[in-house]
C-alpha cells in the first residue's frame, strides 16, 4: 500500500494536474530548446531586416532632453530592464545632456567617436539608444560604431515577438514590427543595384537587366505594404469576435472590470489572487501580452468579469498602441478600471502618468469619456514604513495591496463591489418551487436582498436589470420599484 501510494505521488500526470496554466507557460519559456540553423551568415538581404535582434553584450546610451537627472536615471535604467528581458547582457549606461538629439547621430559626432572607443574597450556588440532613432541616425549610427545599433521601440517591439502567443497577438506584434519597419529598410551590398530602364543597350545594364526601373528595395516596400494590409484584415476579423463576446456581456449587464497598469506591477499576479485564473507570473517586463477574462462575483453574490490587459510603459511605441487597439479597447469600454502601480518603483507617480497617457489617447481616439478609476498600489510587501507613508501621501484614495501575501485584497474586493454598476430595479416576488430556473437566473443576474423560502414557493426580495424585473413581474406581491 504505501508503495502504490508512493508510485501516485511521483507520476509526472499526476504533478502535471497539479500545476497552473501559468506555471506551465513559464517551464515551457524556461524549456531547452532545439535551435535549427544558427550560422550567421546572411542568405538573402532583407534577412538582417527581419530576423530576430541579437542583444548579447550592451551599451546603453541616452540623451537628458528635460527633467531632472533622476528621471533621465530612470529612464536608462528601465531601458536596462528592458534589454535584460530581451536576452542581454547591459555592460555601460551612458547618458548626455543635451537641448535635443543632434538630428544626423543622435549624441553629436564628437561623442560618437567616444562612445566608439567604449564598446571597443567593453567588447560590446550592440548599442541601444533610449529614444526612437530615425532611419538617418540609424544608418550614421552604424557606419561610425561598426555595431549593430538598437533603439528603443526596437527593443520593445523584440520584447512582444518573444512574448506574444496567442494568434491575435502574434499578428498585432508583427503588424507593428512592420510599420516600424517600412520607414527603414535600407540596401545592402550590390544584390540592390537599381535595374537598368527600358532603353535596349543600357549602359549599366545589358541582357537581362533591361526592366521597369525597380530596385529590391522598391519590392520589399511593396509586399511590406502588402503584409500589413493582410494583417490588419485579419486583427480586424479577430476584433469582431473580441466585440460579440464583449457585446455578449454587455447584452446580460455583466459588468467588466479591466486591470491595467505599468508594467510588471503585478497586474497577473492580482488576477490571479482575486480569481484564481492561475494565468502565467513572471518578473520581467511585459511577461504577459494576452489579455484574460475571468470570472467573479463581489461578496453579496453579484457577478462581474475580470480582464488582465497588457502593460504599459512610458515611451510606449506608437506603432503598439496602433496595432493593440483592439485589445486596448477592453480598457476603454470597461465599468471599472483597477489601474494597477508597482509601489517598490522608486518613481510610482510617473508610472501613474505614462498609463494614464495611453488610456486617454485611446478614449479621444474613440470621443469617449475614460471609465471609473481604481488606484490599486501593488507588492506594498516590498516597501517599508518610510515608503509606505510617502505612497499614501501620493495616492491617499488608493487601495494597498500585496498580491504575493494577500495583505488588502479582501479590501479590495469590497471596493470593486461598492464602484461596480448594480441593478437599479428592486423586486419583491414570490416565485413558485416549479419555476427554480427564474429563482437561479436572479442570483447569477442579480442581487438578493432577501430570500425566504414558503409552502407556496421562494419569495425573494432583489435588485435587478430591467428585462429580468418583467419576467418576475407575474410573480410580483407589491410590484418594481426603483
Amino acid at each position: 500500500m504505501t508503495e502504490n501510494t508512493q508510485n501516485n505521488t511521483n507520476d509526472p500526470l499526476d504533478l502535471d494536474d497539479e500545476l497552473s496554466t501559468g506555471e506551465l507557460a513559464l517551464a515551457e519559456r524556461a524549456a531547452l530548446r532545439r535551435v535549427a540553423g544558427l550560422s550567421t551568415e546572411l542568405e538573402d538581404v532583407t534577412e538582417v531586416e527581419y530576423r530576430q535582434l541579437r542583444l548579447e553584450r550592451v551599451v546603453l546610451v541616452g540623451v537628458w532632453t528635460e527633467g531632472t537627472a533622476a528621471d533621465s536615471e530612470a529612464s536608462l535604467a528601465e531601458l536596462a530592464l528592458l534589454a535584460e528581458t530581451a536576452g542581454s547582457e547591459v555592460l555601460e549606461g551612458l547618458v548626455q545632456r543635451r537641448d535635443r538629439p543632434d538630428p544626423a547621430t543622435y549624441i553629436g559626432s564628437g561623442k560618437v567617436t567616444e562612445l566608439r572607443d567604449i564598446v571597443i574597450s567593453t567588447g560590446a556588440d550592440t548599442v541601444i539608444c533610449d529614444g526612437e532613432l530615425s532611419p538617418g541616425q540609424l544608418r550614421q549610427l552604424e557606419e561610425k560604431l561598426k555595431v549593430k545599433v538598437v533603439d528603443r521601440t526596437a527593443l520593445i517591439l523584440d520584447i512582444f515577438a518573444q512574448h506574444a502567443s496567442s494568434k491575435e497577438g502574434k499578428a498585432q506584434v508583427e503588424l507593428a514590427q512592420l510599420q516600424y519597419l517600412l520607414p527603414r529598410l535600407r540596401g545592402w551590398g550590390e544584390s540592390l543595384s537599381r535595374q537598368a530602364g527600358g532603353r535596349a543597350g543600357g549602359g549599366n545594364g545589358g541582357v537581362g537587366l533591361r526592366g521597369p526601373g525597380e530596385t529590391k528595395l522598391e519590392t520589399d516596400r511593396r509586399r511590406i505594404r502588402a503584409r500589413i494590409s493582410k494583417l490588419r484584415r485579419q486583427i480586424a476579423a479577430m476584433s469582431v469576435i473580441r466585440d460579440t463576446k464583449r457585446g455578449a456581456r454587455i447584452a446580460n449587464a455583466v459588468p467588466n472590470v479591466a486591470i491595467a497598469g505599468y508594467t510588471n506591477a503585478g497586474k497577473s499576479s492580482l488576477l490571479n489572487a482575486l480569481t484564481g485564473a492561475g494565468v502565467l507570473v513572471e518578473d520581467a517586463l511585459f511577461a504577459t501580452l494576452d489579455p484574460t477574462t475571468r470570472r467573479s462575483q463581489t461578496p453579496d453574490g453579484l457577478p462581474y468579469t475580470l480582464t488582465d490587459t497588457v502593460g504599459f510603459v512610458r515611451h510606449l511605441p506608437h506603432q503598439l498602441v496602433e496595432a493593440f487597439r483592439s485589445t486596448l479597447e477592453e480598457v476603454a469600454d470597461a465599468d471599472l478600471l483597477v489601474h494597477v502601480v508597482d509601489g517598490s518603483d522608486g518613481m510610482p507617480e510617473k508610472q501613474v502618468t505614462a498609463v494614464r497617457e495611453v488610456i486617454s489617447e485611446i478614449s479621444e481616439r474613440r470621443d469617449d469619456p475614460m471609465p471609473l478609476e481604481l488606484l490599486v498600489v501593488n507588492k506594498i510587501d516590498a516597501v517599508g514604513e518610510l515608503g509606505m507613508a510617502r505612497l499614501r501621501h501620493l495616492f491617499p484614495t488608493a487601495v494597498f495591496v500585496s498580491a504575493r501575501t494577500g495583505e488588502g485584497i479582501t479590501e479590495l474586493r469590497e471596493r470593486i463591489a461598492t464602484l461596480i454598476p448594480h441593478p437599479e430595479v428592486v423586486v419583491d416576488a414570490l416565485v413558485p418551487y416549479a419555476r427554480g430556473e427564474i429563482v437561479a437566473r436572479v442570483y447569477r443576474e442579480g442581487e438578493i436582498l432577501k430570500e425566504r423560502h414558503t409552502e407556496e414557493g421562494t419569495e425573494l426580495s432583489a435588485r435587478v436589470r430591467p428585462d429580468l424585473a418583467g419576467v418576475l413581474e407575474q410573480f410580483a406581491t407589491n410590484g418594481s420599484r426603483a
